[in-house]
Order: C-alpha cells, then structure tokens, then sequence
C-alpha cells in the first residue's frame, strides 16, 4: 500500500495547537463542550479519546492539565538545548513518525520534573504519518499509565512543529536484540520476560471501557530497560474505538507487513484479536529467530511469510525442534517450548474467534517463566598453551593427551597455502558463531532480578 505524503501546508489539522481569536463565539461544537465540562471538573476526570478532538478547534494546550497526567510542555527551544540542537552524536533512529534523539532534562528546567535522560522524537512534516498519529499518542499515552507501557513525558505543539518526549529505554527495542548477527543471542527466559511483559501491556489496552487496539505490535516497538522489563511504544496507529465513524479512517489497512491479522487486511475489520494474531507473530519470532517476512530464493516472489512456513509445524513435537532457534543451542524448557509453541499456533488462527484473549495469553505465558527444566547446552573451553616449541600437557575429561615438540614441529612444516587456509576457514567460521549467554551466567552477573516479573 502507497504511503500518503503529507504536508502541513495543504491539509486541514484536526485540531489548532494554538488559539484562534478570529473563531465565533457563538460557534457551538459538541466535542467541544465536551472537553470544557471536563475541564471544569475538580473530580477525577472522565476520559478523553481522539474523536473528542477530531472536529474541534479547541487549543490542546489549554486543556492539557485537565485530562492528561503529569504531561509537561515544552518549548522548541528547550527541546533544542536538551538534545544539543539535535546533534547527530545524539541520533538514535528513525521511524514512521520521524528521527528520535537522545538528550537529557536538567531538573531546573521544569517544576516536578526530575533529571534524566529522555528521547525526544521529531514528527516529520513530509512522513507518511501526520497530526492525527502524533496526537493519538499524547491523547493514548499521556492518560493510560502502566508498567508496560512507555511514559510520555511531554510534547511539544509549537506553529507546524510536532516533538514527543519519552522516558529513555536503555537496551532499545527487542529487534535489535532478537536479530542481531553478532554478539549473544537473548537466552530463553529472558525472550519470555519479555513477551510476558508485552502480554500485560496490551491486556490493560484491551481492558477499557473502549479498548485501545495497538494495531502495530511488532518487535520494534518493544522497548527494553536495563533489566530487560518491556513496554510498548509508537501509538501512532493505535485507536481508542472512538472513531468507529470514521470510516476512512477504521477501513484503512495500516501497520506493518507480516503482523496485519487476515481479516484486517482482507475486510478491514479492527478488533482486539488483531492485536492478538499479530502477539502470535512476534512469538513466533521469538521461537524462531527469523523475520515475519523474510527475502527467499525459492519463493516465487522472493519473500517469504513466516506465519505461512512455520504455523504447520508448531503442532507437531517431531518438527517443532527444526523451527527453534539454533542459536539456543537447547538451552531451554522443552515444556516451555511446546506450551509456547500451541500459544503461538491458537494466536495465529485465521478464525479471530478461535484466537484466545490477552487476558488467556498473560496467564499462560507467566508459569512458562517458572519452568526450570532448562537444559544445558554444549560447553566447549579452549585451553591455553604457553610456548608454541615446547611440550606440553593438557588435562581432559576423558584422559590425558600429550602433544610432543615433534608433532608441534610436524605441523608447522605442512604446506604454507594450506596453512593459510585453515586459518581462513577457522577465521569465517569464528564470524558466523554466535555466542550464547546461558541464563545461568546471567543469574550470576545480573541477579535473580533478571527475571523478577513486573506488575
């Protein structure tokens, strides 16, 4: 699907960041009043969704202390001189909605807020996403609060200017962690940390009185904290329900490729089990290591669904080993594989009625964390050997082996080209292992906190 391109000279905004005295005041807006009853009230206020803003010409800035929690504004200029005039030393990525930059608030910058490092991200005025994602996620974010989901901390809605600021994530997102190419690959009970963690998130979303349906539930929007505890991030896509009317909006087929639920893509139809089909993707991820859509040579078109390659074999105990993650290298709970195995396969049903909720998902994944059958993989060390001319003497498991100056001598004198080989050989082998860091060890440097579940 083409991305519309967007400028902020040729569309209508949904809403005016800033006041407009040209404006009647006998003009009346339903959304509106609306927005000033809930702006008066000295109770806890009702909630506010997006359709209360997408006919109004009311100034989210006024309103912004009466519905939203604990949200500051900030200044283009303050948000220059936090990220270093968005130095490219502070350059952490780019998305849909725009580049995101690292800085960091001084806590005399605003009143109750503390130090800290924070990502500022820039809307793009020419992007494929506009006013209405940035003002989904200050509307979504800026009144839900929960453990597993990122805070927002503030905007900023200066002239044609759109930024958010975020609570900064120190490990990034579960992307570059799941499919890196080097260095270790995420042991088993941290990828189930992490799924848990997303499970809750989207559970809570789920739960209002309108469910929040996140509608773009992939790997990259999961952020991870030190402690590798996961919250969601990105609500650009996701709505509130409020909108049902909206018909250009709720019929239009957004997201990501290889995470869109069938009936979404085929009718456009939006419920909460599309969030759940696409959970199932992201598990399936997780037990395989492999992309929802992957480049394939022997695809007709080139690209491959991982839904469509790996679902078949996640019923059958003597297939499901070929799927798994190689570089797991066995060190994991076989119960828990096949628990998370059937989860995967129920999420991925083309019947969204057959899909279980994210309540069933939550409860289910969490005693897949208290499993302890996990087994030891191979453990290989290489012991060192002083002096290349000398003999020496290397204890073994199975006995003693002794290697002689003679055969040292031996195998120094073969061929230089083959030599050079082996070493060429050992040299791409080295670069295409990946190193495993068993959860034991985690355990030891990390501490049982590791795994500690949040609430």
């Amino acid at each position: 699907m083409k991305a519309m391109r967007f400028s902020w000279k040729n569309i209508c905004l949904p809403i005016s960041c800033m006041n407009d005295t040209n404006l009647k005041k006998t003009t009346t807006n339903p959304s509106k009043d609306r927005l000033l009853l809930l702006s008066r009230q000295t109770s806890v206020p009702s909630r506010v969704y997006l359709s209360d803003f997408s006919n109004s010409t009311i100034s989210l800035n006024d309103f912004s202390n009466s519905f939203l929690t604990d949200i500051h504004i900030f200044t283009l200029e303050e948000l220059k001189t936090i990220t270093q005039d968005f130095s490219k030393h502070n350059y952490l990525g780019e998305g849909g909605f725009g580049e995101v930059y690292k800085g960091f608030v001084d806590d005399s910058l605003k009143t109750g807020l503390k130090a800290q490092p924070v990502a500022v991200k820039a809307l793009k005025r020419e992007g494929g996403q506009g006013h209405r994602e940035w003002l989904a996620e200050v509307i979504i974010l800026g009144q839900l609060k929960h453990p597993h989901l990122v805070n927002l901390i503030g905007y900023c809605c200066e002239d044609d200017h759109r930024l958010l600021v975020y609570e900064y994530m120190e490990r990034g997102n579960l992307e570059d962690h799941l499919f890196q190419k080097y260095g270790g690959a995420l042991p088993w009970l941290t990828r189930v940390k992490i799924l848990l963690g997303a499970a809750k998130g989207l559970d809570f979303l789920h739960k209002g009185k309108k469910p929040v349906i996140y509608r773009d539930f992939k790997p990259s929007n999961i952020l991870l904290s030190s402690d590798y505890s996961s919250k969601l991030s990105d609500f650009g896509l996701a709505t509130d329900g409020s909108e049902a009317e909206d018909s250009n909006f709720t019929k239009s087929v957004m997201g990501t490729e290889g995470y869109a639920a069938p009936e979404y893509i085929s009718t456009g139809n939006l419920t909460t089990m599309s969030d759940v089909f696409s959970f199932g993707v992201v598990l399936l991820e997780m037990l395989t290591a492999r992309k929802a859509v992957e480049k394939y040579r022997s695809s007709q078109r080139g690209r491959r669904s991982l839904v469509e390659w790996a679902r078949p074999m996640l019923k059958d105990p003597n297939k499901l080993e070929r799927i798994i993650d190689p570089s797991l290298e066995g060190r994991y709970s076989l119960e828990g594989i096949r628990k998370a195995a059937s989860l995967a396969y129920q999420c991925l049903s083309h019947n969204p009625k057959s899909r279980p909720t994210m309540t069933t998902v939550v409860k289910t994944l969490g005693p897949i964390l208290d499993l302890k059958d996990i087994q030891n993989g191979p453990f290989v060390y290489i012991v060192p050997v002083a002096g290349a001319n000398e003999g020496h003497d290397v204890k073994c498991k199975d006995g003693d082996v002794k290697v002689t100056k003679e055969e040292t001598e031996k195998e120094a004198k073969g061929c230089p080209r083959h030599r050079a080989g082996r070493r060429k050989r050992r040299k791409h082998r080295a670069m295409k292992s990946r190193a495993v860091y068993s959860d034991t060890t985690l355990y030891k440097s990390l501490g049982t906190s590791l795994y500690t579940q949040a609430e």
